[in-house]
């Protein structure tokens, strides 16, 4: 399972160009947050991007053989413009409607404490 995850992510995290995160940033006030809901583990919400800025993300953050984006690193989605507080993770895409990315994070998540 965390091979085939791992497939679905590049392999580090790959940071947009300045001119990259310019194309983006007239869509970053339109990202829609759902509420959070949970089970008995983690909590998820999902986000919304613009459907018009799919298209300008670029092309090596899409899975080739489904034409979805792929599983994000945090850098790569803070980078898009998404803004949640810390623990989230990228988890799925929703493949019918590929502008919608699933998140999760453990119920009671706590950032770690720096000393």
């Amino acid at each position: 399972m965390a091979a085939l995850e791992h497939d679905r992510r590049n392999k580090q995290p790959r940071l947009l160009t300045e001119a990259e995160r310019d194309r983006l940033e007239e869509f970053v006030e339109h990202i829609h947050y759902s509420s959070r809901y949970s089970d008995d583990e983690n909590e998820f919400r999902h986000v919304q991007l613009p459907k018009e800025m799919i298209k300008k993300i670029p092309k090596d953050y899409f899975d080739p053989s489904k034409g979805t984006l792929k599983l994000l690193w945090e850098e790569e989605w803070r980078g898009l413009g998404i803004t949640q507080s810390l623990g989230w993770e990228h988890y799925e895409v929703h493949e019918p409607e590929p502008h919608i990315l699933l998140f999760k994070r453990p119920i009671n998540y706590q950032p770690p404490v720096l000393h």
